[in-house]
């Protein structure tokens, strides 16, 4: 499927300057990347942004700046979907499975067994639900592991008055 519209994040303003970045994600891996691999993960609402953010800092949400960006994507999955789900073989549960506890366990979380598989079936994201705990109903992300400045994979941050350092 092509992707085309907004899509938002809320970053540390440490990394401000590097709103596209997907390092972080790399060196420390999360849900639906492995460590490895750079992900750049951003949500469809800004309260599900301001959720995934906040899901670190529960009790003392920390300064934050809010970036929109425009999305053109294409060769995403839409995993918050049954339909599309269930044709690559993964199940909700998998999606939302305790990757952490799984990690600490030495095992591999399905997620990351399954990105691999969609990275190289020529996937570039996937729209998943939010699991974060203040994430507003029907919450979703949309996580690209191929992204840059040019179509058919192109994320611009919409900064139109260059307020970004």
């Amino acid at each position: 499927m092509y992707y085309k519209g907004l899509a938002f994040r809320a970053l540390d303003p440490r990394w401000s300057s590097a709103p596209t970045s997907g390092e972080g994600a790399k060196l420390y891996g999360g849900r639906f990347n492995p460590k490895g691999v750079e992900a750049l993960y951003l949500a469809l609402t800004e309260t599900t942004a301001l959720a995934e953010y906040n899901q670190s800092f529960t009790h003392r949400p920390q300064p934050k700046t809010l970036c929109a960006y425009d999305v053109n994507c294409k060769d995403i999955l839409d995993l918050a979907d049954e339909d599309q789900r269930q044709s690559v073989g993964i199940t909700q549960s998998e999606l939302a499975c305790g990757w952490k506890m799984i990690l600490k366990n030495k095992q591999t979380p399905p997620t990351w067994m399954m990105v691999t598989r969609l990275m190289k079936d020529g996937i570039s994201g996937i729209i998943v639900p939010s699991y974060a705990p203040n994430a507003p109903e029907g919450g979703q992300n949309i996580v690209l592991w191929r992204w840059g400045n040019d179509l058919p994979h192109k994320v611009t941050v919409i900064d139109d008055h260059n307020t970004l350092p």
